[in-house]
């Protein structure tokens, strides 16, 4: 298989690689199972929400 990233996407992996320590391949699997997760929680009526920090504001992530 052949991945072609934006440059955006190719940084973004970066910067996941750097926080995990996990291969770009294991970083990739992991991305597509959880995007697969939260798009099956979306579809089935739920809503994905995000704090940033233990006192943050809870935001509801929106996929385009």
């Amino acid at each position: 298989m052949t991945l072609n990233l934006t440059p955006r996407s190719s940084q973004a992996l970066d910067r996941a690689v750097d926080i995990t320590k996990d291969s770009k391949t294991d970083t990739i699997n992991r991305a597509i199972q959880t995007y697969a997760y939260l798009m099956e929680v979306i579809e089935g009526g739920g809503a994905v929400q995000v704090r940033r920090g233990k006192d943050g504001d809870v935001e509801t992530v929106h996929f385009l």
